[in-house]
């Protein structure tokens, strides 16, 4: 990987305090998966997983003032509870797109996708965390 390239990685941790099984669900099973994905305001009308090592995702996006658009990958890895890693690539892609695992081609889409991760993992945790009452 050359230098511009890794200064293009991403490369976000959260800790979710929830059990393992719970978080894996909610990143793998559509109905899940649809409840927190993407950022704040967007829905998700359709998500389609073929979930092992090898297979495919598709998901439908609809931002809250624009039109329906589309992105999907490849399971890498699946090792349940634990571990996930899979590519990411949109349909229709912007030209500085690319599928990627983590690194991107252009400075707009990695800060894009900080953005876009940044929110749908606040609303994963909000999803598996129990409220105090």
């Amino acid at each position: 990987m050359t230098a511009q390239h890794s200064e293009l990685a991403l490369q976000m941790k959260r800790v979710i305090d929830a059990p393992r099984p719970l978080v894996f669900k909610a990143l793998t099973e559509p109905a899940e998966l649809a409840k927190w994905w993407g950022p704040s305001g967007f829905t998700i009308p359709r998500v389609e997983i073929d979930l092992r090592v090898g297979g495919s995702y598709r998901i439908a996006m609809q931002p809250p003032d624009g039109e329906l658009f589309y992105l999907s990958g490849e399971f890498r890895e699946v090792d349940p509870p634990g571990h996930l890693a899979y590519t990411f690539r949109w349909e229709d892609p912007d030209p500085d797109d690319r599928e990627t695992l983590r690194a991107f081609a252009a400075e707009g889409r990695r800060a894009l996708h900080e953005q876009g991760w940044t929110q749908g993992l606040d609303r994963l945790q909000e999803l598996v965390t129990p409220t105090l009452s």
